[in-house]
């Protein structure tokens, strides 16, 4: 059985993505493929379980069968690295990850471990990736953004780590480089592997559209909560525009799949943003969604007109300040029912990744 583990130098150097794309490219090779997360952080409940949201994602999208439990053994939550510095058994946490690859490796015929950050992550449990990789004897893809010479050292040093536990590092994935420097940072970068004796696997050109939030993680990310039109939640989000200005000055903001952020008392503004949807007063005017700021309600019967709009509103009870805040610092995952994300995901992997090369090392 071969094993392969995806680790990246940094936090959302695109691992998830690459990961998903690689799960749906490489089981047209290897139809008994199986995935894992040893270790995980971002977690959710799911089937009497709290289970890390990668592995949600993998299982309903490439319809794996194996245990929720299983594909994560270990869910690092609040609490659980003071509780383990304290009085944590190392030797109890590695044979449940053991326990769990056996079972779920079983008649694979390649196991895809993903990882939790840079090599160096979960040592302060003595779970780092580069121990978790030694200890299921996987081969190592790293995964790093787009550049010259931070991605290189940062490179350099996860590798140190690896070679350190005596994990062989395959190569690596170059992600999100910017259309318009990609051949000048694929030539040069390429180069400058070589000469450090890594393999370049590919180089991924950044991809917009996956960056793009829908209102549900908005809301999740703002805590607000859903004033109207819930049924338009998988709306995405391109344009964030907080209008705390005049009308007729808000509205030259206005591009397509905006958001916008907005005092609940402004019903100028409110008014303006919802004539302007029903009206399509231009073709680049569309609205993904409104959140209401400071816990406030506009008069009733602005109301009523709100809930006819075809996109959601919310309420947030944060001032405008705190709302923007918490929506600028959110997360944006991909999610089982983003089917268009999905398929960007595989694609680039399938058309920027050397997968016989890759297959041909591991």
């Amino acid at each position: 059985m071969k094993k392969l583990f995806v680790a990246a130098t940094r936090q959302n150097d695109g691992k998830s993505t690459l990961c998903l794309g690689l799960l749906q490219a490489l089981r047209k090779t290897f139809p008994e493929i199986g995935f894992m997360k040893p270790v995980g952080q971002h977690y959710i409940k799911r089937e009497g379980y709290e289970i890390d949201e990668d592995v949600s994602l993998m299982k309903d999208v490439c319809r794996v069968k194996d245990n929720l439990a299983d594909m994560n053994p270990i869910v690092v939550k609040k609490g659980f690295t003071e509780e383990y510095i304290q009085r944590g058994d190392k030797e109890e946490l590695i044979q449940k990850i053991q326990g769990a690859f056996e079972r779920i490796s079983e008649n694979k015929e390649l196991m895809l471990i993903e990882g939790t950050g840079h090599a160096g992550v979960g040592a302060v449990i003595d779970l780092s990736n580069a121990s978790v990789a030694k200890l299921l004897g996987a081969k190592v893809l790293l995964v790093s953004i787009g550049g010259i010479g931070r991605p290189i050292d940062e490179i350099m040093i996860n590798k140190a780590l690896f070679d350190k536990e005596g994990v062989e590092v395959l190569g690596v994935v170059i992600n999100k480089v910017l259309p318009d420097k990609y051949e000048k940072i694929k030539k040069i970068t390429e180069r400058g592997l070589e000469k450090k004796g890594i393999r370049l696997f590919g180089v991924i050109p950044f991809r917009k559209s996956l960056t793009y939030p829908t209102m549900e993680q908005i809301q999740g990310a703002s805590g607000a909560k859903i004033l109207y039109g819930e049924e338009y939640l998988n709306k995405k989000v391109d344009n964030i525009l907080v209008a705390a200005m005049e009308p007729y000055h808000a509205l030259e903001y206005i591009l397509p799949h905006s958001l916008i952020i907005v005092p609940g008392d402004r019903e100028d503004i409110i008014l303006a943003v919802i004539a302007g949807s029903k009206l399509e007063i231009e073709d680049g005017f569309e609205i993904s969604g409104m959140v209401l700021s400071g816990g406030l309600k506009p008069h009733q019967r602005i109301l009523k007109l709100m809930k006819n709009c075809n996109f959601p509103i919310l309420i947030s009870d944060g001032d405008t300040y705190t709302t923007t805040k918490r929506i600028h610092g959110r997360r944006v995952k991909i999610r089982s029912s983003d089917e268009d994300k999905i398929k960007d995901a595989e694609e680039l992997i399938s058309q920027y990744v050397n997968l016989k090369e890759l297959i041909r090392q591991i």
